[in-house]
């Protein structure tokens, strides 16, 4: 008698955990499918805020961009790529550095309509920056940070006007100027492993939203297409 008279409670507790567990498996594959297509590459018409901008910049821009876009409508950062990514013959990508670019090299610019965070979570506040390539320092600060030394830097456009190569001393100085600390506000490059051109890709080991861009890469007399894959949204696994 004692047992029978657990018995409703045991099959109600067994109905409970059953839909419990469902409804945490409806969740994850509600959430994973979420994620696939939180994110969109959307073209840009419209050439860059001139105004906002350096005369010694503005110029090097194309006249059009792209953007990432969250959802439907909400613009995360609106991207201008430099015409040309000019190099010098000595350049060559090799290790852990993925990209034949110039450190402190000019790249582009990237509005934030809204206040954003960097790949370190630090927050960018609204506003227009330059973007510079720049390399993770080999040192035991940033070991295991990121599987790339490749890193754009971002920096403010009113502080940064000059199109001119930066040295690290430099690029790492205006930077800061972004998150106000001792570290620079910076976005993660990646290995391309996606296709095309203008595409987005969630890496969910990660919780990152790579973008995948291509840029005209220029070496000695020679020009040809550059794909680069940028980490927009998310931070280091620190």
């Amino acid at each position: 008698m004692f047992a029978a008279s657990f018995r409703p409670a045991l099959f109600r507790l067994g109905i409970s955990v059953s839909f419990a567990a469902g409804s945490l498996l409806l969740a994850a594959v509600c959430v994973e499918s979420t994620r696939a297509q939180e994110h969109k590459v959307e073209k840009l018409d419209s050439a860059a805020p001139a105004d906002e901008l350096s005369p010694e910049i503005a110029p090097l821009l194309a006249p059009t961009g792209f953007k990432l876009v969250r959802g439907e409508s909400r613009t995360i950062c609106e991207i201008w790529l430099c015409k040309e990514w000019p190099v010098d013959n000595k350049v060559e990508a090799a290790g852990a550095v993925i990209y034949p670019l110039n450190p402190g090299q000019l790249v582009g610019v990237i509005r934030y309509p809204r206040r954003a965070a960097d790949f370190r979570d630090q927050t960018i506040p609204s506003g227009v920056y330059t973007l510079r390539y720049g390399h993770q320092p080999v040192d035991g600060a940033h070991v295991g940070t990121s599987p790339t030394r490749d890193f754009l830097v971002v920096s403010p456009a009113e502080k940064d006007r000059d199109p001119a190569l930066l040295d690290y001393k430099a690029l790492v100085a205006v930077g800061k100027e972004t998150s106000g600390s001792a570290h620079p506000a910076i976005l993660s490059l990646q290995r391309p492993a996606a296709e095309g051109d203008l595409t987005v890709r969630e890496d969910a080991d990660h919780e990152w939203t790579v973008v995948r861009f291509t840029g005209q890469f220029k070496q000695g007399e020679t020009t040809k297409p550059l794909a680069v894959e940028a980490v927009l949204v998310g931070v280091a696994a620190e």
